[in-house]
């Protein structure tokens, strides 16, 4: 059975502030809706499901996202999560220039959770605290430069 990723879903508290961030980065938005009724309901698994959606991609077209803020129910707060905790851990990107996306991430209040650091020869990489406490890991393969 052939299976391909669609896409990455994520919540957040603001859709525009999201869509500013991962388009600074790069990202560019295929569109954006409002959605509701029985069919996301379903699709979902949560009566009264009502959200404002966008859909992002990847420069090179292969990586979406999918962005949620939800109208109806409220969304939850919760905790950010820690890069050991069980379930969604981390969106990765590939960039040409760590340094130039770390200053992009910078203008939204986003920084490293630590500091960059460079695995062997092969890579420099950090992970950030992005919007809504969404953690995305940025990563430069030193062997293409």
């Amino acid at each position: 059975m052939p299976i391909r990723l669609e896409n990455i879903g994520i919540a957040v508290r603001d859709l525009d502030a999201a869509i500013a961030f991962f388009t600074d980065l790069g990202l560019t938005v295929l569109g954006r809706d409002t959605v509701s009724g029985e069919w996301t309901e379903t699709a979902v698994g949560l009566d009264g499901n009502h959200a404002n959606i966008a859909m992002l991609q990847t420069p090179d077209g292969t990586g979406r996202l999918e962005l949620f803020e939800y109208i109806h129910p409220d969304a939850i707060e919760t905790a950010p999560t820690q890069p050991n905790e069980i379930g969604m851990h981390r969106v990765a990107f590939s960039v040409d220039d760590i340094d130039a996306a770390l200053a992009v991430a910078a203008r939204h209040g986003c920084h490293p959770l630590r500091g960059v650091a460079t695995y062997g020869d092969v890579y420099k990489l950090t992970y950030v605290r992005g919007p809504s406490g969404i953690i995305l890991m940025l990563a430069q393969d030193l062997t293409k430069s």
